[in-house]
């Protein structure tokens, strides 16, 4: 018969000591393996990893806020930026691909944020090497829409529905503009699942989306630092741009749809694929100094620091709470073998009367330490990624994430190995008791 095979009698004889005390290890292993996978799925989501762009431009303020409002659709925008501006973006030399964003609304229904964009930006991954999938087809005409799997799912729309969308989040202005779904993402796991995407010519035939002239000559000349117009000046324009882009008198054929002025548009941030990775610190590094009020930024930085500031710390205090609940389980492990020494002193007699050495019986008892802590290690694992399995669903629901409960983290392998050494620390005491036991004392006194 093995050491294992003896350790393992051993351990059935005290079935419910040791039952209790391997499961408090598994509990305290199982918390961690949840802590550890869980803040690997917020990492992996506010991460560069969840997002294809090099760069966001937007207005100059909060880096954290800009990335925020255009990535994960959590914020309200800083600010706006003018129409000729995203063209001028658009031509530099640097960018290989410049997407604008629109944003501000939400849907009647469910409360889902609106995004105005371009059918290209579902043609570029939403992440490195992750391409959309979309059923149905992609944005073509003003009033189309593709929606996220999550807003499908809790709308129950599908293809040819139609919605309105509120104003700014008020719930007292509804639009009357009417939009019509053509396409459905498949999940990705990101903001777009619990997103509305609608043709950025749409967003801006809303009402109130187009700026008046009278405001929009202001804002562009202060952006690109124009001297203002005087009073009789801005007045002159006004009225020779609402005379160039009259349209009353003329006849249009049904459905035509009047082409909003460039203008009298904006975005609210652009999202830049870059030539080449220095290309895009350069460019950054421009930004920094320049006298427009734009910035452009690279989302991983802002949201590492968010990471770090917000999460990082939480992340370490309930590591350290679950490294002290499995600690005490060691503990408990040493506490139970200990006190059952006295008992067992016969049975040690009895081993080594039969020729077992001092080193077999020390072997014995660190086998059993390694068998409690080793197997609720392993159940531990097990209870945590199906814990992870049972809340995976409802986690994705309350907010569009999806976990993968079967992600292995790298900081798993350490764990057992872990339980290894601590079931050695809390076995070795016991283990050297029975090492020291007299066979002829304890076989006369028990």
């Amino acid at each position: 018969m093995n050491l294992a095979s003896i350790a393992w009698k051993s351990v059935k004889q005290r079935s419910l000591s040791s039952a209790l005390t391997s499961l408090s290890v598994a509990l305290g292993v199982m918390l961690m393996v949840t802590v550890l996978v869980i803040f690997s799925v917020l990492d992996s989501t506010f991460s560069q990893r969840s997002i294809g762009y090099d760069l966001i431009m937007g207005p100059k303020g909060s880096p954290l806020q800009l990335v925020l409002s255009t990535v994960y659709h959590v914020n309200p925008p800083i600010e706006n930026l003018p129409y000729r501006f995203y063209k001028e973006i658009q031509k530099d030399p640097r960018v290989e691909t410049a997407i604008p964003i629109a944003i501000g609304d939400t849907t009647e229904q469910g409360g889902f944020p609106i995004v105005g964009t371009i059918p290209q930006y579902f043609v570029i991954d939403y992440a490195p090497n992750r391409q959309f999938m979309v059923e149905g087809k992609s944005l073509q005409k003003p009033f189309d829409a593709l929606i996220g799997s999550r807003v499908a799912k809790v709308n129950g729309w599908k293809i040819g529905s139609t919605f309105r969308l509120v104003h700014g989040g008020n719930e007292g202005h509804v639009h009357n503009e009417l939009f019509t779904v053509v396409g459905v993402l498949a999940p990705t796991g990101t903001p777009n699942d619990k997103s509305v995407f609608v043709h950025l010519d749409g967003f801006y035939q809303i009402q109130g989306h187009d700026k008046p002239f009278d405001e929009a000559i202001r804002r562009e000349r202060d952006f690109f630092g124009e001297p203002p117009l005087g009073k009789a000046e801005l007045d002159a324009e006004v009225a020779r741009l609402k005379k160039k882009y009259s349209h009353e008198g003329h006849k249009h054929a049904p459905g035509f749809i009047e082409e909003v002025p460039e203008l009298q548009k904006d975005v609210t941030s652009i999202l830049l694929l870059m030539k080449s990775p220095s290309a895009a610190i350069l460019f950054a590094g421009e930004w920094k100094k320049s006298f427009r009020p734009a910035m452009a930024i690279n989302p991983i930085f802002p949201m590492q620091q968010l990471m770090v500031d917000v999460l990082g710390g939480v992340r370490i205090m309930l590591i350290f709470l679950t490294s002290l609940i499995v600690l005490v389980s060691g503990i408990g492990i040493f506490v139970s073998i200990y006190n059952s020494m006295s008992a067992r002193k016969r049975e040690i007699g009895i081993l080594r009367a039969l020729g077992a050495r001092r080193q077999t019986v020390f072997s014995i008892v660190l086998a059993e330490s390694i068998l409690l802590c080793g197997g609720g290690g392993v159940i531990g694992l097990l209870l945590g990624h199906g814990l992870v399995f049972l809340t995976a669903p409802l986690v994705e629901m309350r907010s569009g994430i999806i976990m993968n409960p079967w992600s292995f983290e790298p900081m798993e392998a350490a764990l057992l190995p872990g339980l290894l050494v601590l079931a050695t620390l809390a076995g070795f005491l016991p283990g050297l008791l029975a090492y020291r036991t007299d066979v002829a004392d304890a076989l006369q006194n028990s």
